[in-house]
């Protein structure tokens, strides 16, 4: 199993006991998953989404197991609005049903590597493919991008995947 070691660390983007709520909030939704690896899942989703605001032009997607943190994130509804504001800009879900044939190898190296230059150091053992569910997890939604859109989570023309057109 990989050590994560995050250059930035994005646990800290929320306080202690708010990310204990979140972590909770995995735990809850996937019935014996044990509370370190709920909060593995809690902190790639925080690193994806401040990615995510970073570069809001730009198609990124989560793993499905890093999608159940941002989920659990989004549940947490004024949580996820401050930490938007704090990040520059509202990240927005746009789930698809799962389909493992969308799944793009190069969508999520670019995504990984992203996350990287934005200063974390992603945790390799929760960026699987779809089919991979040695993690399994509630998350049943996908994220890929639209024929005439540009997106991961965003289904129209190219805009943004932040409120404003990341502005």
């Amino acid at each position: 199993m990989t050590t994560h070691t995050p250059a930035t660390d994005a646990h800290s983007l929320l306080d202690p006991e708010v990310f204990a709520a979140v972590v909770a909030t995995v735990q809850g939704n996937n019935p014996g998953m044990v509370t370190a690896t709920a909060g593995r899942i809690v902190n790639e989703a925080l690193a994806f989404v401040a990615t995510a605001a970073r570069l809001p032009y730009t198609y990124i997607s989560p793993s499905r197991t890093v999608d159940e943190g941002w989920h659990a994130l989004i549940l947490h509804t004024a949580v996820y609005a401050g930490l938007c504001e704090q990040l520059g800009c509202f990240v927005h879900h746009y789930p698809e049903r799962p389909d493992p044939s969308r799944h793009d190898d190069q969508v999520m190296e670019r995504t990984l590597t992203l996350i990287r230059e934005s200063g974390y150091q992603p945790d390799l053992s929760l960026w699987m493919p779809p089919t991979d569910q040695r993690i399994p997890v509630a998350a049943d939604c996908s994220h890929t991008p639209k024929p005439g859109g540009c997106g991961p989570i965003n289904p129209g023309n190219c805009a943004s995947h932040c409120s404003g057109g990341g502005e």
